[in-house]
């Protein structure tokens, strides 16, 4: 069963005939209303055909208009097939250029490194090298009592490092 729309469509067209157009006809409520808006729309149909309808092209624009359909279309495919591709390829990482790039980085390392050492041999001790000359807890003076002494040779110094002492030991006096 038809809608009122489908109906109305087909008796605007022109379709329907016989039995169904008189039933159709008969259901309007106005039909002198629906005959001027039937005539307004033959109108209107016939202006849209001439001015909108597809114009007739040379050849040569034919011709270009081939080319263009073809090249927008095989656009449309290759940018479906990168889509594609760019799933399937893996990145610019690959493992043989992560390896390369490892071993470049230990190569430009080590030329860097024996630079760097080559430049700066160590003749001589530091100057923060100290050595430790004598340590001894007098037991008589200070039972907790630690003393330590430190020489710098570079400087020729010498330190007396002394921690819970009462009174310093008489053989540690001064020359």
């Amino acid at each position: 069963m038809k809608t009122f729309e489908e109906k109305w469509t087909a008796w605007l067209d022109g379709q329907l005939s016989g039995r169904e157009l008189a039933k159709f006809e008969a259901s309007l409520p106005d039909k002198a209303a629906a005959e001027v808006e039937k005539a307004d729309a033959r109108k209107l149909r016939q202006l849209l055909k001439q001015e909108l309808g597809a114009r007739t092209l040379t050849n040569q624009e034919f011709f270009s208009h081939q080319v263009h359909e073809k090249i927008a279309q095989e656009d449309a495919e290759a940018s479906q097939s990168s889509g594609r591709r760019s799933a399937t390829t893996s990145t610019w990482w690959t493992i043989p250029r992560l390896l390369w790039a490892g071993t470049l980085s230990l190569a430009v390392f080590l030329v860097c490194t024996l630079f760097v050492v080559h430049e700066k041999t160590p003749t001589e001790e530091s100057s923060y090298l100290t050595q430790i000359l004598n340590a001894r807890v007098d037991p008589v003076v200070s039972p907790n009592a630690t003393v330590s002494m430190f020489e710098v040779k570079q400087d020729r110094v010498t330190v007396l490092w002394t921690e819970g002492l009462q009174s310093l030991p008489a053989d540690y006096a001064a020359k």
